[in-house]
């Protein structure tokens, strides 16, 4: 892949880039609270090798494990602007993210976003994401009345059963959430952390799976058999 820098405003940020050779279906991959796609290698380098054009933004780390406003409105916007430049009009997309880059893209296919009561994230839905794939997801941003309610994409969740961040449960609740209109496709990997994803993840943590070079190699796979359906 290579990168390349955008304007946003007077502001500047770093996307990567692996555009195929032919034209093809766009992953648009959002990544989590590190901000650096490349620490997801093995499911980028997949994609990209599967054919399809892969958009990644970088971003700043995120200092606090509860993001404010202007970070969520900030990524969302970044995430659409790398569209407009690398995606042909008439394209669609498929949503690729991970943790807190994953609830962003659900936020860009429609749903409300929530901080709290009365501090709903304004975020503008961004029609050209037509799946989504979403690597340990929270969800809590999610649980205001009708949140949900205009996501009418197929999804496919995946996390780890030993995930004390994202756990199990943030997954259960979006499917029962959206049952009456919307089957959500869940992964559980037993043992897996919220970091297993992850080919370099954060300092100081440790992977709980004997074996993560194959769960990471598993769910690329499976991910680019969902982009490509």
């Amino acid at each position: 892949m290579q990168t390349q820098t955008l304007r946003d405003g007077a502001e500047s940020f770093t996307v990567s880039v692996h555009e195929a050779k032919k034209a093809s279906r766009v992953v648009l991959f959002a990544v989590g609270a590190g901000g650096q796609p490349e620490r997801h290698a093995t499911l980028l380098d997949a994609l990209a090798e599967s054919g399809y054009t892969v958009v990644a933004p970088h971003f700043d780390r995120l200092a606090s494990p509860v993001p404010s406003e202007a970070n969520l409105t900030l990524r969302a916007r970044r995430l659409s602007l790398a569209l407009d430049v690398f995606v042909q009009p008439g394209a669609t997309v498929v949503g690729v993210g991970h943790s807190i880059g994953a609830s962003t893209l659900v936020a860009l296919a429609g749903a409300q976003m929530w901080l709290g009561p009365g501090r709903r994230v304004k975020i503008a839905p961004d029609s050209r994401i037509i799946r989504l794939a979403l690597l340990a997801p929270p969800t809590g941003f999610f649980k205001a009345p009708g949140a949900l309610d205009a996501v009418r994409v197929p999804i496919l969740a995946w996390v780890g059963s030993g995930d004390d961040i994202t756990p199990p449960a943030q997954t259960e609740w979006l499917v029962q959430a959206m049952r009456d209109w919307q089957a959500v496709d869940v992964r559980v990997t037993a043992g897996a952390g919220h970091f297993s994803f992850m080919d370099l993840p954060p300092p100081q943590t440790t992977e709980p799976l004997p074996d993560k070079q194959a769960f990471l190699r598993e769910y690329s796979s499976e991910v680019c058999r969902f982009v490509g359906r």
